[in-house]
């Protein structure tokens, strides 16, 4: 999309813009963006989360005693070490 400038923007409009940003907790432009979809009555549609079965051919296939051996090798690895933190 192309980028558009705005010049002269009335200090009401700018406070609001500034406001809903602080409030959302996030960027002007996007702020900005936000108001004019609901000015124009085109909110945007949010898109669904992305799905992706390039793994699914794995799952299940451990038996329960190369689980619990993956669980165990895990376990080690999260122990915190105290030396490091010091």
């Amino acid at each position: 999309m192309k980028a558009i400038t705005l010049r002269n923007l009335p200090p009401e409009v700018a406070r609001t813009v500034l406001q809903r940003a602080k409030q959302k907790k996030t960027s002007v432009n996007k702020a900005v963006i936000e108001l004019l979809e609901e000015s124009a009555g085109c909110k945007a549609k949010k898109k669904a989360p992305v799905r992706y079965h390039d793994l699914d051919h794995l799952a299940g296939t451990w038996t329960k005693e190369e689980a619990a051996a993956f669980d165990k090798l895990i376990a080690e690895q999260r122990t915190i070490d105290p030396e490091l933190w010091k």
